[in-house]
């Protein structure tokens, strides 16, 4: 094994490493929503505002910051980012309002950025061929919640609720060292390739490809982001199960869904992102139509005496659908990155980071549209409802665009063999 193969491993390694402890960090709210909803009594718009705040920072910033990753050292970047997260996890200690929730929740957001400057530091130590795996591996951070499900509820357990910022804290200072020791700067040939003009970052936005596929990242991350957040307490209130066993079940949604995502880069890297893609759609379309079901009794006059029918999807059921949802969510992940790479291999940062912005901000949106959306209609299932129809959008962009790709291609093809002069 040379010397730049052992770098680009501790890369892939260093960086996934990071990339999972900032994960852990955004998605803190997951666990810690649950006490802040029963302290303050919210209601589920509220509710649903709490989660999405951390949200809101990690998505917005994740576009400049990956302009920035163009123009400056990833590495550095990395480690200045994970500095600035530090100090809102410390005043975790002294909040006891929502709107104070609500303003370090925006603080720690700044942990959502980490994936951004990670995949632009990832993706140039491999060659193109293997680009799809790296960035699968790299995403596989996304574990990083299944950390925070885990850990958080056993710190409030035995070092009490005003602990768990500061140690979290801790570990995010363990990180930040061990990064700083082990990451390797770029390459002096990698630097030189880093184009600094803004105009040659920002010329791809204005193709509807980069917009198309912040679509679909919505879908395959934003709604991932959305589910995690959400389906401890859904599970407390739909099924009414206890705080163990919700965030036991999250646990294995959230873990299932981030490690496969090294596989779906593999396949995406094999049969092509897009075919990856179209395939997870469709598993997860037959899957939320099941999910949006409610539970229902109905009548049914017979002949001699009236039936009574009951549909229901029990508990077991449910978490059957959200992991193979989960599972198609961590392939799709892996495959819209694998395209954005095949389109824009030297606009990694601007591309991605847009499209990773798109994406975290379903992070932001569905939570509270969910929250919204069970006030209003005052059943558990119209989350999925909502997602099913953000689903059915993204398949029918989807679908029309390959159409007119096919169509342009045909035209292309007809001009250059002069058919009209047959």
């Amino acid at each position: 094994m040379d010397f730049q193969t052992k770098q680009a491993r501790r890369v892939l390694i260093m960086s996934t490493l990071a990339f999972a402890a900032n994960f852990s960090v955004w998605t803190l709210y997951a666990v810690m929503g649950i006490n802040i909803q029963e302290s303050l009594n919210l209601s589920a718009t509220e509710f649903g505002f709490l989660l999405a705040s951390p949200m809101l920072t990690g998505a917005i910033l994740r576009f400049p910051v990956g302009i920035l990753c163009e123009i400056y050292s990833c590495r550095k970047l990395f480690i200045g980012q994970m500095v600035l997260v530090l100090p809102a996890l410390v005043a975790l200690r002294w909040v006891e309002s929502y709107w104070g929730y609500i303003f370090v929740g925006f603080l720690i957001g700044i942990s959502g950025v980490s994936f951004t400057i990670g995949i632009r530091y990832v993706s140039v130590w491999f060659e193109r061929k293997q680009q799809g795996y790296a960035m699968g591996v790299f995403g596989a951070g996304n574990a990083g919640a299944a950390i925070t499900l885990a850990l958080a509820p056993q710190i409030i357990n035995y070092l009490g609720w005003e602990m768990i910022g500061i140690v979290y804290a801790a570990g995010m200072l363990l990180m930040i060292v061990l990064f700083a020791i082990m990451s390797p700067e770029e390459t002096r040939y990698m630097e030189k390739r880093r184009n600094t003009s803004m105009a040659f970052h920002l010329a791809p936005l204005k193709e509807m490809h980069v917009w198309r596929f912040g679509l679909y990242y919505y879908f395959v991350f934003g709604s991932f982001l959305a589910l995690l957040l959400w389906l401890p307490q859904y599970y407390m209130t739909a099924y009414k199960l206890d705080l163990e066993t919700a965030m036991l079940l999250t646990l294995v949604f959230v873990t299932s869904s981030s490690m496969v995502r090294a596989l779906g880069g593999w396949f995406s890297d094999r049969y092509g992102g897009r075919a990856v893609n179209w395939s997870v759609f469709w598993v997860c379309l037959v899957c939320l139509f099941f999910l949006s079901y409610p539970p229902t009794t109905m009548i049914i006059h017979g002949v001699e005496k009236d039936v009574n029918l009951t549909i229901d999807v029990n508990v077991w059921f449910f978490t059957f659908l959200i992991l193979v949802i989960g599972l198609a969510q961590g392939f799709g992940r892996a495959s819209v990155y694998k395209i954005i790479q095949d389109h824009y291999p030297e606009h990694m940062g601007s591309v991605g980071g847009t499209v990773a912005t798109i994406g975290a901000l379903g992070g932001v949106t569905l939570p509270v549209m969910f929250g919204v959306a069970v006030d209003l209609l005052g059943i558990h299932t119209a989350c999925f409802m909502l997602l099913y129809g953000v689903l059915a959008l993204c398949m029918a962009v989807m679908y029309f665009s390959i159409k007119s790709e096919q169509h342009k291609k045909l035209l292309r093809d007809a001009i250059a063999n002069n058919f009209l002069e047959r």
